[in-house]
């Protein structure tokens, strides 16, 4: 998703990449904080938060919010989206074992299960 609005800075199609995420009623951020942004991605994203207010936004982390902080490196552009995000949210917290190695095909090789 941010790289796609990075290209848009190289192709002169940032308006209409932006345009088309805040426009779906339901737009949902998979896997995110999972490295630190750049300061272009930060401002996109900020941008798109930003644009999208009051319409719904589901995030996966597999990080708590706190951690996501020193992932931008503008602190002030880390409070004010971090800011938007957290306090307007519903948070479910998950704990335990990852779901991935029940999903693994089995082995039809192995007798033991």
């Amino acid at each position: 998703m941010l790289a796609d609005l990075a290209g848009g800075h190289a192709d002169r199609t940032w308006d209409k990449r932006i345009r088309e995420l805040v426009r779906p009623d339901v737009l949902i951020l998979d896997d995110f904080a999972m490295r630190q942004l750049s300061a272009a991605q930060a401002d996109d994203l900020y941008e798109l938060v930003s644009e999208r207010q009051g319409r719904s936004l589901i995030i996966t982390s597999n990080r708590a919010p706190s951690d996501w902080y020193p992932l931008f490196p503008n602190p002030v552009v880390a409070e004010s989206l971090l800011d938007r995000l957290i306090n307007t949210s519903h948070q479910v917290i998950m704990n335990g074992p990852s779901y991935r190695p029940n999903k693994r095909p089995k082995n039809p090789t192995d007798k033991s299960k």
